[in-house]
């Protein structure tokens, strides 16, 4: 049923796809005009679409307007259907513009005879309460319906109640008296209680009201013993808590007394899960007698699942600040040894549990505790975590279960922190992995792979020991093509990549595509081109884009292939720099150039209008370019060497006061050289721009392709400022603000290599300018030659956003009053103001906020005169420009504003609104769109007539004297 009506929605998508929004509407609506039910009931399930496909206020208003109507005069049935739909349309509801007409035809039906048509009712304006909270015919009606005899009306009363509690104050004040009354009363059945009860978690909108509801809960958890009601009153006390935030640590404690003293395991499970909730809350209000409590009772039951989840706690707990607090506030703490606490006595007694999931947060604790506590009695833990994470791995690599794989991925996630924080650790950890990788189950030999690629990019001095255990399984894999085996094919050959971090020999590669031959289908092997690109080894990423070429059904997809592969043959032609060989340096660059080209036009030709491809031909463009900057550096610092300056350079300069001519001789053809110098630190600073544009347009990037694009600017930089140091300013040069930092946090081999370069350079300009003053045009040459060199030495990587975009947003913008033809002006009259009302939707692919979320949107408009008419007038330079911004934050994916504009110059317009967004750091991204209207400011009618009249006053003198003119001319 449910799949049918999957499809059923999907292929009424597909054949709206073609209708623009007032088409779609003009169907829907008659389907709602229908005689059929079906086709009505057909015509509102199809709505959502519509609001998802055009999710403006203009026609959603329109639209629940019209589905408003339906609930008024539809039967019950086709009411249910208006109701769903207004359920999952909940973020759209803000957007309807004429609400009191809205509330007015849906309330209507709250008269109705049929308590189910009253009940559907309360529970539509329960959906509806976010955009009429204070609604006081609606508090009434949900009062009165609070004491119907129809269960069913009762039941709808009670959504409706929970759902105002959450958005009024005056309502929830005003209701929990009668909630109370309810429950406490004998004549409200149980059943009945167990729903009233949950209403109370809302009750936290100012300490009083808070207080009152705690109160009672006290009462009602004493009163009532019963499992059922103990479990919803306690959930509700969490809840509640949780909210107010004043009474957490009281609930806490209240939580932990009933895991304590409640022999009842239902009670205790709702215990621990509410526990569980609070310490991923508001961990910093654990005390240590807290955790010491929760750390008895784990040692004290009996229970496996119950010491599961007590440990599940305690695991969390670990991984934040309350482990601090733990160890530091502990009474005699200066006598007392770590393996004498508790919690370190249950966390080495689970470790070796023969239930995986408690071994698991055991080893988990211990872990946690390493990490975050270098206190010297707590460093034999860290041995202590090893052997129980080396206990984990062997036991759950050859089980296949579900289970045994989530608790494989709970060790191995372990072990990257451990080794990430301790690396003397990482040898006995690798060893282990490498050990078990032979017999381990596919699955989790693919999970294994992951944690050794995570630790060989942390600690790339173990890579190379890697290597051969490696190359042995995958020879192994054997002939099988089953999907495990293709993901294990591609999770092995990213370790191997990322172990042989220079570069692949011959047999490795060998090696490599003989598996891929015999075992492997198209896809895995282009994943594998991907990963190569990823770690910079393009010789081999170029052979398998070269295989798949022909492998293809899409003209678009072998275009975007046909690109790879020339990208991997330019960046393989970079390979064969060698230092202090500028001429070499020349051929390879121009090798590379020839390839980027062929690859920037294919690239071109794979982009589609749904998939513009404009991260990756921007990032394209500035390699192209940035190679050419690099190319022509090295022909200048060539010219500079043919043409070397005189002694006495440096004093005719002095005397002339240009300081470039000490770079050259004093002839028509050399003086140009220094300026071909200024001209080449222009270009890299003005690379460095552009790269800092395409980073703020990379709203959607992960942090390693946004780091790459980072360090290329920093490159541009690094080469300007060598020239201005070296060539063209050496006194004012300063090296602090380019003194490398944060290279303790290097993510990956590529910026560990690139950060070296870096740090290199510096220190020879830095060492030339302090050894001679000025530098001498040989050594500077020299140093900016095999800076460049150096640079291009390191293989670029092509990150995960070049291939796979893994978040998606954009914005779309609407502006009103905006023109039927989007070429015709909108008129506005000069002596008034245009109100321009723009309107936008933040839309989200399938993981929306994964890297990073919108804050706020910053939206600019401006406006410049295209064309004038009428006469010039003298006007203030404030009223010719309008030049504003607004920052507006979303709400529900949806923000609106307006701007208030001035045309005083008669004449066209163009108006155009830029959108940019900021994120939760604070960071402007600029994402677009920009969208452009035209006004035509026109006179307004008072002027006109007035200027009219004096024309016409002082019209006939003129044309008098021009007869007389004539008249006298003839003779």
């Amino acid at each position: 049923m449910a799949a049918s009506g999957k499809s059923f929605l999907a292929d009424a998508g597909y054949g709206e796809q073609e209708l623009d929004a007032n088409s779609a509407l003009m169907e829907l609506d008659k389907g709602l005009r229908s005689g059929k039910l079906g086709e009505q009931c057909e015509a509102v399930v199809r709505f959502p679409r519509l609001f998802q496909k055009y999710p403006f206020p203009i026609l959603i208003n329109s639209a629940f307007l019209k589905l408003a109507d339906v609930f008024r005069v539809g039967n019950n049935f086709l009411r249910l259907c208006v109701l769903k739909v207004t359920q999952q349309s909940e973020k759209h509801l803000e957007k309807i513009l004429n609400v009191d007409e809205f509330v007015k035809r849906v309330f209507s039906v709250i008269h109705s005879n049929d308590p189910v048509a009253r009940a559907i009712t309360l529970r539509m304006l329960g959906s509806m309460a976010s955009i009429i909270p204070e609604r006081k015919n609606a508090h009434h009606s949900i009062r009165q319906s609070l004491d119907s005899h129809d269960n069913v009306e009762v039941e709808a009363a009670i959504f409706a109640a929970a759902n105002f509690s959450a958005q009024s104050k005056d309502f929830a004040v005003g209701i929990c008296n009668k909630i109370s009354e309810m429950i406490q009363g004998l004549a409200t059945p149980v059943d009945l209680k167990l729903k009233l009860i949950p209403i109370l978690q809302h009750m936290h909108h100012d300490a009083s009201l808070a207080s009152s509801s705690r109160q009672l809960l006290q009462q009602l958890v004493t009163s009532y013993p019963s499992t059922k009601m103990v479990i919803v009153t306690l959930h509700t006390f969490t809840l509640l808590a949780a909210s107010s935030l004043v009474d957490i640590p009281k609930q806490i404690q209240l939580l932990l007394q009933y895991l304590k003293n409640d022999p009842r395991k239902a009670v205790k499970r709702l215990a621990i899960q509410d526990l569980r909730l609070l310490a991923n809350k508001t961990p910093h209000t654990w005390s240590r007698e807290n955790i010491q409590a929760l750390c008895e009772s784990a040692l004290n039951t009996p229970y496996d699942s119950l010491k599961m989840g007590m440990l599940s706690v305690l695991s969390t707990l670990s991984g934040t600040i309350a482990i601090k607090q733990y160890f530091s506030s502990a009474p005699g703490a200066a006598a007392t040894t770590a393996r004498s606490f508790d919690l370190v006595k249950l966390a080495q007694e689970c470790c070796y549990h023969n239930n995986r999931g408690i071994a698991a947060h055991g080893v988990r604790i211990l872990t946690n505790i390493s990490a975050s506590c270098q206190e010297k009695d707590l460093l034999p833990l860290e041995q202590d975590a090893v052997f129980g994470l080396e206990a984990l791995l062997v036991l759950c690599s050859q089980d296949d279960s579900p289970g045994a794989q989530a608790t494989l991925k709970i060790t191995l996630t372990c072990m990257v922190k451990l080794v990430k924080c301790r690396p003397h650790l990482s040898q006995s950890v690798v060893e282990s992995l490498l050990a078990q990788l032979h017999s381990a189950q596919d699955n989790a030999r693919i999970l294994m792979c992951h944690c050794l690629a995570a630790i060989a990019m942390q600690l790339p001095v173990l890579a190379d020991g890697m290597l051969g255990d490696l190359m042995d399984l995958y020879k192994l894999i054997g002939q099988s093509a089953t999907d495990k085996k293709q993901e294990l094919l591609v999770s092995l050959a990213t370790v191997i990549f990322v172990s042989s971090q220079k570069a692949l020999s011959t047999e490795i590669k060998t090696v490599i595509k003989q598996q891929l031959e015999n075992a492997s289908n198209g896809w895995t092997a282009y994943r594998i081109a991907r990963q190569a690109s990823r770690m910079g080894n393009h010789d081999m990423a170029r052979e398998l884009y070269q295989s798949l070429l022909t492998q293809v059904a899409s003209e678009h997809f072998y275009f975007w292939l046909n690109s790879l592969k020339e990208f991997s043959q330019a960046e393989q032609c970079l390979t064969g720099l060698q230092e202090d060989s500028s001429s070499s340096a020349l051929s390879c660059i121009a090798e590379a150039l020839k390839s980027y080209h062929k690859g920037i036009a294919s690239l071109t030709a794979a982009s589609t209008p749904l998939n513009p491809l404009s991260f990756q031909c921007g990032f394209v463009k500035l390699r192209i370019d940035l190679l050419q900057a690099f190319s022509q550096l090295i022909c200048t610092c060539n010219s500079l060497k043919t043409s070397p300056p005189p002694a006495i350079a440096t004093t005719i300069a002095m005397t002339s006061g240009n300081d470039l001519q000490r770079c050259g001789r004093i002839s028509n053809q050399a003086i140009t050289l220094p300026l071909q110098m200024k001209h080449s630190m222009e270009e890299f600073r003005n690379l460095a721009t552009r790269y800092g544009d395409l980073y703020q347009s990379s709203f959607d990037a992960d942090s390693a392709t946004l780091r790459n694009v980072e360090l290329q600017q920093q490159s541009c930089l690094l080469i300007s400022h060598a020239i201005e140091a070296l060539i063209l300013d050496p006194e004012s040069a300063s090296f602090q603000e380019y003194s490398s930092n944060g290279t303790a946090h290097v993510e990956s081999e590529y910026e560990r290599r690139m950060m070296s370069v870096f740090n290199h350079v510096l220190e020879e300009v830095e060492s030339l300018n302090r050894k001679y003053a000025p530098v001498s045009y040989l050594a500077s040459n020299t140093c900016l030659c095999n800076a460049v060199i150096a640079l291009l030495k390191v293989p670029l990587s092509f990150q995960r956003y070049f291939f796979q975009k893994l978040q998606s947003t954009s914005i779309k913008l609407a502006l009103s009053p905006s023109p039927r033809n989007p070429a015709e002006p909108i008129a506005v009259q000069n002596n008034q103001q245009l109100a321009l009302k723009v309107e936008g939707v933040v839309q989200h692919g399938s993981k929306p906020g994964l890297f990073r979320k919108i804050q706020s949107v910053c939206l600019n408009v401006s406006s410049v005169l295209q064309s004038k008419s009428g006469q010039d007038y003298k006007i203030p330079l404030d009223n010719m420009t309008n030049e504003m911004e607004q920052r507006v934050e979303p709400h529900n994916d949806y923000f609106s504003t307006q701007f208030l504009l001035n045309f005083v110059i008669l004449g066209t317009h163009n108006i155009t609104v830029e959108s940019s967004v900021i994120d939760s750091n604070g960071i402007v991204w600029k994402t677009g769109p920009k969208t452009t209207i035209f006004v035509k400011s026109l006179e307004d009618p008072y002027s006109q007539q007035v200027r009219l009249q004096q024309q016409q006053q002082q019209g006939p003198a003129p044309a008098q004297q021009q007869q007389q003119r004539t008249a006298y001319s003839r003779f």
